[in-house]
């Protein structure tokens, strides 16, 4: 009896341990999901998950061919297991806003028109031509509900150089900055909310001569602005800004103004910014008899441009006149060239050229600086 009851126990337990397996092996969580199918017009096939789409171009992932981009016009068919939001051309979106304007579910594409099949409700169809973004639903609903902290989602690069000479003369020139920009939102199709942009930049020197007296320069320049979207384009705007030139016998001069910017382009590649302000600027110079306070405004350009292999410029020019001085003028143009040499790091080359027509008797108008270094890019 005691050797039947042992039988039976192993078998019980042989059993609950193949059922366990089985059980196991069969649970919903460890299903890989299914594949998306892509045919291209000559018949070609891939077997991946679809990344992405534009109004233009489908990004596709296979096992076999990786990460391929594709014109919408070289594909006969496309079929999706999981489910997709397809963002129409004229769609308008923002965090929070609502979702029923934008189909959401499993996709189908034939004859360049891209059919959603929701869980729940009847199939929309949408040309391929009016879908602008095409991106997955949890990404989607993500973005669109989620609130980001302060401390996130900042991008921006810090750059530093150094110049030592040792002979007749000693030299040392340091220069540094750093550059911080936080647009929220990041997804490019969501319309922009808010920008905030945060500038350091510095450039110290020093010639040294036995008998002869010190040379030295030095210039500061700090400022932070929050732009305020009112439309697509269209932006309102606070900045202020810090200047220090020993070159041209400016202690600090302090700017704060606010006033209304306009995207005139804005692409993958590049992005052009037209800002006019209304400023209050005080002046204080190392003699302070010409100390002043200033009401002016400051009209400017900013351009950005990316190239192959990430090549960045960045150009930026700005103007301000005084009403209650009409001399009191001055004006700053820059440009900066950044070739990636490794990963985040790469050689910066700029040049930045500012213009005061006031300055204390004895100092020059113009300063003009031609720098190079290294810059590291935070994200």
């Amino acid at each position: 009896m005691i050797r039947r009851l042992s039988q039976f126990i192993v078998c019980i337990a042989f059993a609950a341990a193949s059922g366990g397996a089985l059980l196991f092996a069969q649970a919903p969580g460890s299903a890989k999901p299914q594949p998306d199918v892509l045919i291209f017009t000559d018949g070609e096939r891939l077997i991946g998950h679809l990344e992405s789409a534009t109004g233009k171009s489908v990004t596709f992932k296979s096992d076999m061919a990786g990460e391929v981009t594709v014109d919408w016009s070289k594909i006969q068919e496309l079929r999706t297991a999981s489910s997709f939001a397809v963002i129409g051309q004229n769609v308008k979106l923002r965090r929070h806003a609502s979702l029923s304007q934008v189909p959401q579910g499993k996709l189908s594409m034939t004859d360049q028109k891209v059919t959603v099949h929701p869980a729940a409700g009847s199939p929309s169809t949408v040309p391929v031509k009016d879908a602008a973004f095409v991106v997955g639903q949890p990404e989607f609903e993500k973005a669109v509900n989620q609130k980001a902290g302060i401390f996130e989602d900042w991008t921006g690069a810090v750059t530093g150089g150094i110049s030592l000479v040792e002979a007749t003369q000693n030299a040392r020139t340091f220069t540094a900055g750093i550059g911080l920009v936080r647009a929220e939102p990041t997804e490019s199709w969501l319309n922009p909310s808010t920008r905030t942009l945060i500038d350091f930049s510095t450039s110290y020197g020093k010639v040294s001569q036995s008998g002869l007296p010190t040379i030295k320069t030095a210039i500061y320049h700090a400022d932070a602005e929050e732009d305020k979207y009112l439309s697509l384009r269209l932006f309102g705007f606070g900045q202020t800004a810090f200047d220090h030139n020993y070159s041209q016998g400016l202690d600090l001069q302090q700017s704060y103004g606010g006033g209304l910017g306009w995207t005139a382009i804005k692409t993958a590649a590049a992005q052009l910014d037209w800002k006019a302000s209304f400023s209050y600027i005080h002046q204080g110079f190392n003699v302070a008899a010409t100390n002043q306070s200033l009401v002016g405004s400051t009209f400017a350009e900013i351009y950005t441009r990316k190239f192959n292999h990430g090549i960045l410029f960045n150009e930026q020019i700005a103007a301000t006149p005084a009403w209650n001085n009409f001399n009191a003028y001055f004006a700053s143009g820059s440009a900066t060239l950044a070739i990636p040499v490794r990963k985040r790091l790469s050689l910066a080359i700029s040049a930045l050229d500012t213009f005061l027509n006031d300055p204390p008797v004895g100092f020059r108008k113009n300063s003009f600086q031609f720098t190079t270094g290294v810059t590291y890019a935070l994200k």
